[in-house]
């Protein structure tokens, strides 16, 4: 609900601030007064066009901020639209969940700053969050009912009809996810086959140099003892001869050695404390042998291979080309060749994934084609039924051979949803159907969108028959109408003022528990109404006139706007002057009229609560 509304330096309003209330608010005054500028100012927190043209005259920037009471007791499709809206944004204020504020100021120079709850948003996200909680009738302004995209919601929700849509617009993402995917996996198989290619060469590369831990050390040990080989034959060979061969005239080191170990032994015979020397000499002389034996049976094994050192030397070249590709160690390369191989498996059922999901998406065509014909069927019946209630409003209105419709159109399309008759028709989240409202407004004339058809002051009348009849589905909170008694009597006046006060739900009669329980369905908008007839105004919950004033600044006058909030006894004079009515006879009768309002307001808040 629009609880306050603030407007400063705005056109010739200088500091405007207004307190509405639940249910009907009446806006009167004098033509010019400035009563459509509140509504100008309204427009720009909807996101209007914000000029320097609006910003009062010396003044170097013009306010508008609303306050809204969101009614978190109450859960609403507006309150929860709010909400995604606020959350998505990070705009929620916890110090005032209840409590919302949009302002907009334009400056001088042309720059505008949008708030929400005190925070900075593009201009979009303030129109986004303005237009869930109000929506503005006038003169072809912000005619949201206008506007053939919102025609299928309305229609759904007088229906009763978002819950089979959920589930359509559920099967219609699954659908869009598939082809994604499919768009993703067709767009790239050219890269797919040339990366299927080049992980086939990699693991067939890798795989096939059976690489083993630690190789690369042994074969670098191996080619230097074959690159060696002479050299290190020679030098064992000599070594042993001298550790075990010898001759008459050079004895070997191990006959030496045996000479001095056989002298250590009688040492030790002789004196005990040798003995351990002894051992040690033993010792020595059999690691001598030792070692001989050793350098004997390598030098033995050694052997001048070219053949083996060639192929030492490639598989080393091999080992190195491998790492330079791969990785730093055989470690890294066998991983490389791991991943590589895990890759390519599963690249490798890309074909298979492709015709999987081309079966998944004609099995989802086949159903979104059911459920959408089922909305269809839903909607054609609910559209006639509709389209009577109009109807019958519109004759309340000084309309009474107006024709209303409510067209549903299918349009084919190659790669849409298929039908039972063979058809492939196009889809979008909501269904199948193009749906929009239609008007004759004249009689032979044919049924017409609306926004080509409707006369200013026919615009407002149509507007407010389409929203009696679809109170019960529209989730807006505050609806504003202006000026539309436009082209009407006073009888017909107060039938428009009884409509416009059944869209409030008897808001303001009510007690909060009660407005909060309020039976289902029945409507409870808060209406801000600008109007010239006082039959209609004798319908206000709260009446407000708007009237210039003229006052000095500087020396110079200025023009301002002025609103009060009337109490009983300036409503019945304010009445009284739009009457044209004077004295005692005038006063009575608008008395009289008042009278005959309370009564027959609190008899439909008695016959609904009942």
């Amino acid at each position: 609900m629009l609880h306050e509304l603030t407007i400063r330096n705005f056109a010739i309003i200088d500091d405007l601030h207004i307190a509405f209330g639940p249910g009907l608010n009446i806006l009167t005054g004098e033509t010019g007064a400035g009563k459509s500028i509140i509504i100008d100012a309204l427009g720009l927190l909807m996101g209007d066009r914000g000029t320097a043209e609006w910003v009062r005259a010396g003044c170097e920037l013009a306010l508008v901020e609303a306050a809204f009471q969101l009614r978190a007791e109450i859960e609403t499709e507006a309150t929860d639209g709010v909400q995604r809206l606020l959350t998505e944004h990070d705009l929620e204020d916890p110090d005032a969940p209840a409590w919302l504020t949009l302002a907009r100021e334009v400056r001088v120079n042309g720059r505008n700053v949008c708030r929400v709850n005190g925070r900075t948003v593009s201009l979009q996200i303030l129109s986004e969050v303005a237009s869930v909680l109000i929506d503005v009738h006038g003169q072809g302004e912000h005619l949201n009912l206008l506007q053939p995209r919102t025609h299928v919601n309305l229609l759904d929700r007088y229906a009763n009809l978002l819950d089979q849509r959920r589930q359509f617009a559920a099967e219609v993402a699954q659908l869009r996810k598939v082809r994604g995917e499919l768009q993703r996996l067709r767009q790239d198989a050219r890269t797919i086959a040339q990366r299927v290619d080049l992980l086939n060469f990699q693991v067939e590369e890798i795989f096939e140099a059976r690489l083993r831990p630690g190789e690369e050390e042994e074969l670098e040990n191996e080619r230097v003892r074959l690159g060696n080989a002479e050299s290190l034959m020679q030098l064992a060979q000599a070594a042993q001869a001298l550790l075990n061969a010898g001759d008459a005239d050079v004895p070997s080191v191990v006959d030496l050695l045996g000479q001095a170990v056989a002298r250590v032994e009688r040492l030790a015979r002789i004196d005990p404390a040798m003995n351990e020397e002894a051992e040690r000499a033993q010792a020595l002389l059999e690691q001598v042998s030792d070692l001989a034996r050793t350098l004997a049976d390598y030098g033995d094994g050694l052997e001048f291979n070219p053949a083996r050192l060639e192929e030492a030397e490639q598989r080393i070249d091999l080992l190195h080309g491998l790492k330079r590709k791969y990785g730093e160690s055989i470690a890294q390369i066998v991983a490389f060749g791991e991943q590589a191989q895990a890759e390519l498996e599963s690249l490798a059922n890309w074909e298979v994934r492709t015709g999987e999901l081309e079966a998944t998406e004609e099995k989802l065509l086949h159903r979104i084609g059911e459920l959408g014909i089922g909305l269809s069927v839903a909607r054609r019946a609910a559209g006639e039924e509709m389209a009577r209630a109009v109807e019958g409003e519109l004759g309340d209105l000084r309309m009474a051979r107006a024709r209303y419709g409510v067209e549903l159109q299918q349009v084919e399309h190659g790669a849409g949803a298929y039908l039972d008759d063979g058809r492939r028709v196009n889809f979008d989240a909501t269904g199948l159907d193009r749906v929009e409202f239609l008007l004759s407004a004249n009689p032979g004339e044919p049924l017409k969108p609306l926004a080509k058809v409707a006369s200013g002051g026919e615009t407002a009348r149509i507007m407010l028959a389409l929203k009696s009849v679809l109170a019960h589905a529209d989730a807006t909170p505050t609806l504003i109408f202006d000026e539309i008694d436009q082209g009407i009597g006073g009888r017909v006046g107060a039938t428009v003022g009884q409509k416009l006060w059944n869209l409030t739900g008897g808001q303001a009669l009510l007690a909060p528990a009660a407005a909060v329980s309020m039976p289902a369905g029945r409507p409870a908008h808060q209406v801000l109404c600008i109007t010239h007839l006082p039959q209609l105004a004798a319908f206000g919950d709260r009446h407000f006139t708007v009237n210039k004033r003229v006052y000095a600044e500087n020396g110079e006058e200025r023009t301002g706007t002025v609103v009060r909030d009337l109490n009983d006894v300036e409503r019945i004079d304010e009445l009284t002057q739009m009457l044209g009515a004077s004295g005692k006879a005038g006063r009575d009768s608008v008395l009289e009229m008042v009278d005959a309002v309370q009564v027959h307001k609190r008899a439909l808040v008695q016959a609904s609560a009942g």
